[in-house]
C-alpha cells in the first residue's frame, strides 16, 4: 500500500550506515544506498522530524560482542579505528540523535524509546545495512513497541542477496509499510 502520509510524529531511524559497515560488500551499491538515505535526512531535518543516527560500536576490548554458537557465524570483520564513525556522506544536523548500539536492533539496551517517545514520536522510517539484521531487527523491535513502523525499501541493503530478498518480500511486509525514499523524503518534507 503507497504511503501517501506521514503521522507528523515521524523520526528517521538510520541504521549503521557508519564507515566501518558501509565499506562492507553489499548486494547493493552502499553509495546508491547512503544517498538515498542522504535524502531521507535532508528532507526530515528541513520538515523538523528526529533524525536517529545509530552505528554498532564495541569496547576496545571487545567484551561487549555478542557471542554463542551458531551455524552460521556473520562476516569476519577486523574492525579500522575508524569502523564506528558515521559516513559523512549522511547530513548530520547538531539535534540528531545519536544511539550506540552493541546488538542487531536499535532498541535493545539502549535509550532509542524513552527518547523517541519523550519527543512524542509514534512513527519512524527505517533505512540503513544490513536488511535482515539491523533493519529488520529494529524494525521488530519497533512494531513490538507500538510504534507504526514504515521502511525505505531502497534504502537498503544486505550483505546476502537471499536475506535481503526475505527480508524485503516476506518479513517486512508483515510489519511494516514499505516505500521509496524519494516519496518518503516527499512526505518529511511537506
Amino acid at each position: 500500500m503507497p504511503v501517501d502520509t506521514l503521522d507528523p510524529a515521524t523520526a528517521l531511524v538510520l541504521v549503521d550506515l557508519q564507515k566501518g559497515i558501509t565499506a562492507l560488500p553489499t548486494v547493493h551499491d552502499a553509495a546508491t544506498v547512503v544517498a538515498r538515505a542522504a535524502s531521507l535526512a535532508e528532507a526530515a531535518h528541513r520538515g523538523g522530524h528526529p533524525v536517529v543516527r545509530v552505528r554498532t560500536q564495541f569496547s576496545s576490548d571487545g567484551g561487549d560482542v555478542l557471542r554463542g554458537r551458531t551455524d552460521s557465524p556473520g562476516p569476519a570483520i577486523t574492525p579500522g579505528a575508524d569502523f564506528a564513525d558515521l559516513d559523512p556522506r549522511v547530513p548530520v544536523a547538531p539535534d540528531d540523535l545519536h544511539v550506540i548500539k552493541r546488538g542487531w536492533d536499535a532498541f535493545t539496551g539502549t535509550e532509542l524509546d524513552s527518547r523517541l517517545r519523550r519527543r512524542g514520536v509514534r512513527s519512524v522510517v527505517i533505512a540503513g545495512i544490513a536488511t535482515s539484521i539491523g533493519v529488520e531487527s529494529t524494525a521488530r523491535t519497533a512494531r513490538e513497541l507500538g510504534y507504526e513502523v514504515v521502511i525505505a525499501h531502497d534504502a537498503v541493503t544486505d550483505l546476502v542477496a537471499t536475506a535481503h530478498a526475505t527480508s524485503l518480500e516476506v518479513i517486512l511486509p508483515r510489519i511494516a509499510r514499505l516505500e521509496s525514499a524519494q516519496v518518503l523524503a516527499e512526505r518529511f518534507g511537506g
